[in-house]
């Protein structure tokens, strides 16, 4: 089961994390994790630049390395960089220091002071160690891009319909979730640029 908008009864599990940026301001958050990559990554800059729309990407360390001139590209272009560990491992199967050590292997490549779990996925004990040095950035609104069960207009529903000001909202640009991104995200820009909102970085 997939829960598209967080309740806020989960916000509890862990205290001090970033779930939304809620204020007066139709501003919106679009997030992106597990790139950077050459099909999909390009693509959603040119995408966003259309809308001169910023974004936030939390990027595996080990796409970083193997190619850093997209994530040049991505800083040029005036967006965030988030630390998505260096291969995406699960913490709650993940012993800490492990962990701690595929984190950190990430900030060698580029330092950020963002931090989102894979999964979302985190022991109580390594959100304690990671929160002293990181905004630790979940969200409140989740595409499904990634599951190959839906389609993208479903994806796109699940934004609009779990959308409010402040939102973050999680896409992918990986290979699995391409088919559905491309029709997600140009209509999501397109109905929420209608709708006044703007599109802004987080940290920005």
């Amino acid at each position: 089961m997939y829960l598209t908008r967080t309740p806020r009864i989960l916000h509890a599990l862990y205290p001090g994390a970033v779930w939304n940026m809620p204020g007066p301001e139709k501003d919106l958050f679009l997030t992106f994790d597990d790139g950077p990559i050459p099909e999909v990554t390009p693509w959603v800059l040119d995408t966003l630049a259309t809308y001169q729309a910023k974004a936030t990407f939390f990027c595996i360390g080990r796409n970083c390395e193997a190619h850093p001139s997209i994530l040049a590209r991505i800083r040029a272009d005036g967006h965030a960089v988030g630390n998505h560990t260096w291969d995406h491992p699960r913490g709650w199967r993940t012993a800490d220091r492990c962990y701690f050590r595929n984190v950190l292997q990430f900030q060698a490549i580029t330092r950020s002071d963002l931090f989102r779990p894979p999964y979302g996925s985190l022991k109580w004990s390594q959100f304690l160690v990671l929160k002293k040095r990181f905004k630790v950035v979940l969200w409140d609104v989740l595409s499904r891009d990634y599951d190959v069960h839906v389609t993208g207009e479903t994806c796109l529903s699940n934004v609009i319909e779990g959308v409010r000001p402040g939102s973050i909202v999680v896409f992918h640009d990986s290979l699995k979730a391409e088919e559905r991104l491309r029709h997600a995200l140009p209509a999501t820009l397109a109905h929420f640029s209608a709708l006044g909102y703007r599109f802004k970085a987080l940290g920005a």
